[in-house]
């Protein structure tokens, strides 16, 4: 007798209540799958997420070594033998607003840490269990890596970063079997901006009397006039398991 088909699995990284990572993983579990969902404070975690039976909460920081091995053990433990992941999400993200000119460096590298670096740090440390499964890694990458907006420029450059990056990875992990696609999001739904930190000018910056703006850009004013749903952005799934490998958009791209 033969036994019964393996359950496909998937972590998503930045599964706090009320984002895109969070609206992910519940499409994942109706769907079928068993969802490692991670957040770097599992208690901001939604309990709708984590009443689910086939859901495992874990606690993962994309800037710590240490969280992200934990996480590779678990999984591991979790699925038997050498481990086996079948979908890597990268959604784990931060967000940063300001002119060039005005950033602060500490806050940008900060940024680049978690958009760019978390995201080649989770990817390296998962591989292995992602080549088992001849599996498939998804990186959200954003509208604003292929376009120019003022404000933007550092998160612009940290996604244009992940967005090569998976590129390279593409072409890297297929002959492991291990299919690589960036999401190419519009203005989706998202907490990100509360997250932001806000803007104010520093003192004696070119760009004092466009301060009211910049801070509405950081606030996410324009983006909230016009942006996919939670539940719209979801629908991703749909199309993930048709998509061989590569580039693939989603949500609405009129404002950033």
């Amino acid at each position: 007798m033969s036994s019964p088909p393996r359950k496909q699995t998937v972590l998503i990284t930045g599964c706090s209540a009320d984002g895109i990572g969070h609206a992910l993983a519940l499409a994942f579990h109706a769907r079928g799958l068993h969802v490692f969902a991670t957040a770097r404070n599992p208690s901001k975690m939604s309990s709708a997420l984590l009443s689910l039976p086939h859901v495992t909460p874990l606690a993962l920081d994309v800037c710590s070594a240490a969280s992200v091995g934990a996480a590779v053990d678990a999984v591991r433990a979790h699925t038997g033998g050498a481990g086996s992941l079948d979908y890597l999400v990268n959604n784990a993200g931060a967000l940063y607003v300001a002119p060039v000119l005005d950033g602060d460096l500490d806050r940008a590298r900060a940024l680049f840490d978690v958009n760019f670096w978390g995201v080649v740090a989770t990817t390296k440390a998962f591989a292995g269990l992602l080549v088992e499964a001849r599996g498939c890694v998804v990186n959200l990458s954003s509208l604003a890596a292929v376009m120019y907006a003022p404000y933007y420029g550092y998160y612009a450059a940290s996604k244009a970063a992940m967005q090569k990056l998976g590129e390279t990875l593409r072409l890297e992990m297929q002959p492991l079997g291990v299919r690589v696609i960036t999401v190419v999001s519009g203005a989706v739904e998202s907490k990100v901006f509360d997250n932001g930190g806000g803007f104010k000018s520093p003192e004696g910056s070119l760009y004092a009397p466009a301060e009211k703006e910049i801070a509405a850009h950081a606030d996410g004013v324009f983006v909230k006039q016009n942006h996919s749903t939670l539940e719209d952005y979801s629908r991703v799934l749909d199309w993930l398991s048709t998509l061989q490998t590569g580039l693939g958009k989603v949500g609405k791209q009129k404002q950033l």
